[in-house]
């Protein structure tokens, strides 16, 4: 288990049965719509109702919203660790589907953790940033929810939440990093993430154009970069 993991109030596992598996990645999915505008608008009763499941399911997996919201936070996050892991694969790109996390996100294949192999032309394919750069951005934008569920739950003794928000901070860059193989555009896209996320805080973008925004910055990054 991450260390940071440590630092996260204890929780029950996720269900061992496909079936029950479903339902459960189901409902995150979906909560995150709703932790994006913060942890007074997670309502258990509408994440039930959008994902879909009986509000008896739901509050057997998430007694409260701030158990729901620190469960969807530890997924994204060891779905980061998985990306800043060269041994071991990443958990997909989930997160991308979080723009969309009103209705029951699509799965799409998992994607490499290891820095991504050159294309034909010798470039450093875009792709491969986009699943872990928009993780981080959802996981921003969901951060002032779970900061409010951190500071509500008593779960270590002396524990810092800033140094805890900041040492994932770092692990971001380096997860960037270890997919883009360069630090420098690490820097530049979590500045990016950063302005984007205060962009549609502000309402200034809506979502899909800060996803889109996104998307592009990560190819204008890449694109006609050699591999190292």
């Amino acid at each position: 288990m991450p260390e940071l993991h440590s630092e996260l109030p204890p929780m029950a596992p996720p269900p061992s049965l496909p079936r029950q598996r479903l339902r459960y990645t189901r409902i995150l999915d979906v909560a995150a719509g709703f932790v994006r505008k913060g942890l007074d608008s997670v309502v258990l009763s509408e994440v039930a109702a959008r994902a879909d499941v009986p509000l008896g399911t739901l509050y057997r997996y998430f007694p409260s919203a701030t158990q729901l919201v620190l469960a969807l936070y530890r997924k994204q996050l060891t779905e980061l660790y998985a990306a800043n892991s060269p041994a071991a694969p990443a958990a997909g790109t989930a997160a991308a589907s979080t723009s969309t996390a009103a209705a029951p996100a699509k799965k799409s294949a998992g994607r490499s953790a290891k820095p991504p192999a050159a294309d034909a032309s010798g470039d450093v394919p875009a792709h491969a940033l986009v699943g872990v750069v928009m993780e981080i951005f959802h996981m921003r934008l969901m951060q002032p929810a779970v900061e409010q569920c951190l500071n509500k739950v008593v779960y270590t003794k002396d524990t810092d939440t800033t140094k805890l928000l900041r040492e994932i901070d770092a692990t971001a860059e380096k997860a960037v990093t270890a997919v883009s193989g360069d630090a420098a555009i690490s820097r530049v896209l979590l500045l990016t993430v950063t302005g984007l996320v205060q962009s549609v805080r502000c309402r200034r973008l809506s979502l899909f154009e800060a996803e889109e925004d996104l998307k592009k910055a990560c190819f204008l990054l890449t694109c006609g970069r050699p591999a190292a």
